[in-house]
């Protein structure tokens, strides 16, 4: 939500965007893609990691980014989803974040 913000020392009239922090909490998805580098464990195991999911939660959605190109790796928060991407990149897997 925009709303008018007018300060008692300026003149000017500022539009202030309200929806900022609601978006970064809105859900996010860290995305995995598909790589011909990482072994499933690898994958897997960095996945539980980033994650706190099981060893089969991990395992389907590395199957998932292997047979489909990409899979959701995880929702969540922005923030939540911003250190789940850093730990899933510390071993160079290709993920982004989508909201």
């Amino acid at each position: 939500m925009f709303r008018l913000s007018v300060h008692p020392d300026q003149d000017e009239e500022t539009i202030v965007d309200d929806t900022t922090d609601e978006r970064l909490k809105a859900p996010w998805k860290v995305i995995l893609y598909n790589d011909d580098i990482h072994s499933f464990d690898e994958v897997i195991l960095q996945l539980m990691k980033a994650t706190g999911c099981t060893d089969e939660e991990a395992a389907r959605i590395a199957f998932e980014a292997h047979s489909k190109g990409k899979a959701v790796a995880f929702t969540g928060s922005f923030e939540k989803c911003f250190k789940v991407m850093g730990i899933l990149r510390q071993i160079q897997l290709i993920v982004e974040i989508e909201g």
